[in-house]
């Protein structure tokens, strides 16, 4: 359960570098609006927000991926507790989504999957 509980860490994390792609680096350009919802003005208007919040899901995918690389050198606790930490923020940030924006429920559920699977498998693999 352990190792299923790193592939969807990773999985996560993955898509987490994804997501700060288009926030910091793509926010304005014509896929990433589409995907956003947003148009020209609206995205350089919250250009430097969405830069920012970009870097926050970077932190999380990293964070995450050192926790799978602890775990994998054999240090669980370490591991555990940083995997537990990134793929729990993600599931939480994905949870607000959809709290505070219905309309974003769709994201909010690609966001937030992988994370709650994460978190569920490494539950189980640690209570073992």
């Amino acid at each position: 359960m352990i190792i299923t509980a790193l592939v969807l860490a990773a999985l996560a994390a993955l898509l987490h570098v994804y997501i700060f792609f288009m926030e910091s680096l793509w926010w304005t350009t014509p896929k990433v609006r589409a995907t956003f919802g947003s148009s020209q003005a609206e995205a350089e208007a919250t250009k430097e927000m969405a830069f920012n919040q970009g870097f926050y899901n970077l932190f999380l995918a990293i964070a995450t991926f050192v926790g799978v690389i602890f775990h994998i050198a054999g240090q669980a606790t370490i591991g555990s507790t940083l995997v537990f930490t990134g793929t729990g923020s993600m599931l939480l940030a994905a949870l607000v989504l959809i709290l505070s924006s219905p309309s974003k429920a769709s994201a909010a559920i690609k966001q937030g999957v992988f994370p709650l699977l994460a978190v569920i498998a490494l539950a189980i693999g640690v209570a073992l």
